[in-house]
């Protein structure tokens, strides 16, 4: 999952809010690694990873009003594996943007999660 030290944006460049925080991200002046989660997809490992470091479970990290989530998930109770697992196989499941820093991550959907990044 990249660089350990450096700041990682997982980004989907048709998405503003992830725009936005990718603007943030340079603004800041911090060197950081942008990937592209829908061609360079986050391995289950990965996902793993990245969730334990949001401190949220799997399912809280997947966006349930896409069609594919509607079509071949809305309903069932999806357990954290296979929660990652749909991520893994649905890339376009992923919240976005996600920014881990260290030990730390965030979606940074809100004007309160970009400021942040500031600060980090």
């Amino acid at each position: 999952m990249g660089k350990t030290n450096m700041t990682i944006i997982y980004h989907n460049k048709s998405c503003s809010k992830s725009c936005s925080a990718l603007e943030v991200l340079k603004q800041s002046g911090k060197p950081f690694e942008i990937i592209e989660y829908l061609a360079d997809v986050p391995t289950v490992e990965e996902l793993k990873v990245i969730v334990n470091k949001l401190q949220c479970r799997p399912h809280d990290l997947i966006r349930t009003n896409e069609k594919i989530y509607i079509a071949q998930f809305k309903g069932k109770d999806l357990t954290d594996e296979e929660s990652i697992l749909a991520m893994h196989e649905n890339p376009i499941l992923i919240q976005r943007p996600i920014i881990v820093d260290g030990n730390q991550a965030m979606v940074a959907r809100t004007p309160e999660a970009l400021a942040s990044i500031h600060k980090s």
